[in-house]
């Protein structure tokens, strides 16, 4: 049994992974740390944690816990994520893992030297339709893959959330500008090589609110919005010459819309639809990376994989600084 430990309960953690890992096989919630010792004993009585710890450190020093989830704010994951992996934990850590392409590349070298298993937490990468939708495209139900469409957004004016901090890493390109160019990556295999967008910032809040993005994948190119402030829709569309591909609930599924793939001729004459309502991706995440802890070979989100989609985001904030012109990634 892989025995976790959490640092902090954050939002995500409380709602989300930490339910995720109670219910996953191999794993077991092992502790849960807070600078507020008080805060730690109630949710590790809650979610039935074994140990409460009034410090990160003291969870990071603790002989009881294997691995490590990170869910605090963005501007320190990377550092959290250095200090397990220096005390000899796995670790896996919220998305966005960084602020910027460059700052991941130091968690390799001290992951080889650890010899563990570090992986950023895109839920989605286990997620059973991200799989239907990559098998699709590979055996050409849509032909050749043209153009990629999404939109993620959600209303959000709270001043104390984090996501409108830009000193804590707020705003909506790292906080689901990610998303969009993580699941076309995923589902076609391909990487970007140019990038535009064009960004609004919040005139009190000074973080990102609104982003117009385009990705060059040299065959294809994927457009997309996110938002902060805008009425909450998710959905990503894969359009080829012979039909095109729609997911529902194409991020947080059961949240905005049930988890469903559909598939449409290019006529218009056919439809399949395949529905996802059991699954969990939060649950998969944990079981996926407890098995590659115990020497699986499934691949996980890697700290390469994690470079790679920053760019991305390195590259539409490059591309807004110069007025939406396009910027190589």
């Amino acid at each position: 049994m892989l025995r976790w430990g959490i640092l902090s309960g954050a939002k995500i953690a409380r709602e989300h992974v930490i339910p995720g890992i109670v219910k996953a096989e191999g794993c077991v919630l092992s502790a849960i740390a807070s600078r507020d010792l008080s805060r730690a004993q109630a949710l590790a009585e809650h979610f039935g944690a074994r140990h409460a710890f009034g410090s990160y450190e003291a969870l990071l020093d603790s002989a009881e816990v294997d691995a490590v989830y990170i869910p605090l704010p963005t501007s320190q994951h990377v550092e959290w994520a250095r200090r397990a992996i220096e005390a000899g934990k796995h670790v896996l850590v919220e998305k966005p893992l960084a602020l910027k392409a460059e700052s991941i590349e130091p968690l390799i070298a001290a992951r080889d030297k650890a010899g563990v298993e570090v992986a950023e937490a895109f839920m989605v990468r286990y997620h059973p339709q991200w799989a239907l939708v990559r098998e699709w495209i590979a055996d050409g139900r849509i032909g050749r893959l043209c153009h990629v469409q999404g939109a993620f957004s959600y209303y959000n004016v709270d001043p104390a959330n984090m996501r409108n901090q830009p000193e804590l890493g707020g705003g909506a390109l790292p906080d689901i500008g990610v998303y969009p160019v993580v699941t076309t990556r995923l589902s076609t295999g391909a990487e970007a090589v140019s990038a535009r967008a064009t960004i609004e910032r919040d005139p009190t809040f000074g973080t990102d609110r609104f982003a117009d993005c385009s990705v060059d994948f040299a065959d294809f190119r994927l457009s997309f919005y996110v938002a902060t402030q805008m009425a909450a829709r998710q959905t990503m569309v894969f359009h080829g010459t012979e039909g095109f591909i729609e997911v529902d609930g194409a991020f947080n599924a059961g949240l905005y819309a049930q988890a469903a793939v559909h598939w449409h001729d290019r006529s218009h004459g056919r439809c399949e639809t395949a529905r996802f309502g059991a699954a969990d991706q939060y649950r998969l995440q944990a079981e996926a990376f407890a098995r590659k802890v115990a020497g699986g070979t499934e691949p996980l989100f890697s700290l390469e994989e994690s470079i790679l989609n920053q760019r991305v985001i390195d590259a539409f904030y490059r591309s807004g600084e110069a007025g939406g012109s396009t910027v190589p990634v």
